[in-house]
C-alpha cells in the first residue's frame, strides 16, 4: 500500500523519544488468566457506575458483556482496558484491582500496554483526513522497532481483508457509512495483533451480515488462543458466538456462566424489566431470547 511508508516514518517519529522499544509479548497459553478484575468500583458524581465487580478471563475464551442501558457494561470494559474516563491517573479503578496476564495494570507502561491488549471503544473521532489503509495502518504503531515493514503491511492486509474493506483503502475515513466506518476502526484494532481484545459494541452500526461476520472473527480470535470481551445488546449474538456471558445490572454482576445457563426467562426479565421468552434452536439449540408483546 502506497500510503504506508509515509505512516511508517510519522509512526518512527513518534517513538523516536523512547530510549528503547518494549520487550516483545510473550504469548500465554490457552487457559491461562489473561484478565482479572478484583471488587472493581467505579464512582462518578456519587454514584457507583461499578460496585464490587470480580470478573474473569482467558485466552481461548470469548466473554460478553450483556444488560440494559446504565448497567454498566462500557465502564466495566474501560476499567479492564486502563482506561476509566474522568478516573484516578492511568485509568485505575476507584477501588479494586485489574490484573493483565497476572501484573497490576499500572504496574504495565504504556508501550507495553499497547502490545498485549487492544480495545475498540464504542464511539472514535478522526480529526484528519486520513485514508482507510492509513488509519488501519495505525493499529500498527505499538509495534514499531519490533517487527520488519513487511509483517507491518502484512497484518494491516490481514485485518482489512479479513473486515471487508480492503476495497475502501484510498477513501478518505470522513466519507465512509456509518457501518464501514465501524470495520475500519475494527480492523485498526485487528492490526494491533494483541492476544486480548476489548470490544465495545463493535455491532451497534452494522447490518445483519456484517454482524455476523463481526462476532465470526471475534469467535476465531478466541478459538486461536486469544481472550475476547465484547459488549453487545444483542443476546442473541452473545449466545451464539461467546463461550461465557456475564450480565450486568446496576453496577453489579448479576450471574455470569455459559449462555444456555444464564439466560433464563426469570433472570433476563428481572434484569431489563421486560418479560420475555427463552426458546431453544430448532437446529442449534442455542438459547433464542424473544421479547413478550
Amino acid at each position: 500500500m502506497n500510503t504506508l511508508p509515509r505512516l511508517r516514518r510519522w509512526i518512527s517519529a513518534a517513538v523516536a523519544p523512547l530510549s528503547r522499544p518494549p520487550a516483545l509479548p510473550v504469548r500465554a497459553a490457552t487457559g491461562t488468566e489473561a484478565v482479572r478484575a478484583e471488587g472493581v468500583t467505579v464512582r462518578r458524581g456519587g454514584r457507583a457506575l461499578l460496585n464490587g465487580v470480580d470478573l474473569t478471563v482467558r485466552a481461548g475464551e470469548l466473554l460478553a458483556l450483556v444488560g440494559p442501558n446504565g448497567a454498566g457494561k462500557s465502564t466495566l470494559l474501560a476499567a479492564l482496558s486502563g482506561d476509566v474516563a474522568g478516573g484516578p491517573a492511568r485509568g485505575e479503578a476507584d477501588e479494586g484491582a485489574v490484573l493483565l496476564f497476572d501484573r497490576p495494570l499500572p504496574e504495565w507502561t504504556p508501550p507495553q500496554l499497547a502490545l498485549r491488549r487492544a480495545v475498540l471503544p464504542q464511539e472514535a473521532s478522526v480529526s484528519f483526513p486520513f485514508s482507510v489503509a492509513e488509519l488501519v495502518a495505525m493499529g500498527r504503531a505499538p509495534w514499531a522497532g519490533l517487527c520488519s515493514p513487511g509483517a507491518d503491511d502484512a497484518a494491516v492486509a490481514a485485518a482489512m481483508d479479513g473486515t471487508g474493506v480492503a476495497h475502501l483503502a484510498g477513501r478518505r475515513f470522513s466519507t465512509l457509512s456509518g457501518g464501514e466506518r465501524a470495520r475500519v476502526m475494527l480492523a485498526r484494532v485487528l492490526a494491533q495483533d494483541t492476544q486480548v481484545l476489548m470490544l465495545d459494541e463493535p455491532t451497534a452500526a452494522l447490518d445483519i451480515g456484517h454482524q455476523e461476520l463481526v462476532l465470526s472473527i471475534a469467535r476465531q480470535i478466541s478459538e486461536d488462543g486469544g481472550a475476547v470481551i465484547v459488549v453487545l445488546h444483542d443476546l442473541g449474538l452473545a449466545a451464539a458466538y461467546a463461550h461465557r456471558v456475564a450480565i450486568l445490572s446496576g453496577g453489579r454482576i448479576a450471574a455470569q456462566g455459559a449462555p444456555a445457563d444464564v439466560f433464563t426467562e426469570s433472570l433476563l426479565g428481572n434484569v431489563y424489566q421486560h418479560e420475555v421468552e427463552v426458546l431453544p434452536h430448532p437446529r442449534t439449540g442455542v438459547p433464542l431470547v424473544v421479547p413478550l408483546r
